[in-house]
């Protein structure tokens, strides 16, 4: 008898956490449905951001000079 209390139980709890689980991924699966355009799109614009100022950092007369020292000292290297 205990046994097949304790197996009844055991089957009605399954089901309760199975249904509530199901519930719970419904509806977080729908309400973050916007989100990952929004997260793509809000990398992409970073990316391009950090890009322009990387570019601009680069291109810059002090930047572009020192670049330029550096690739002339290695290239004039004596092995």
């Amino acid at each position: 008898m205990y046994k097949a209390a304790r197996a009844r139980m055991r089957a009605l709890m399954c089901g309760v956490m199975c249904r509530a689980r199901s519930v719970f991924s419904v509806r977080s699966m729908s309400r973050d449905a916007g989100m990952v355009t929004s997260e793509y799109a809000m990398g992409i614009v970073a990316a391009v951001a950090f890009a322009v100022v990387l570019y601009k950092v680069v291109t810059s007369g002090a930047v572009s000079a020192e670049l330029q020292a550096i690739v002339k000292q290695a290239l004039d290297a004596k092995a």
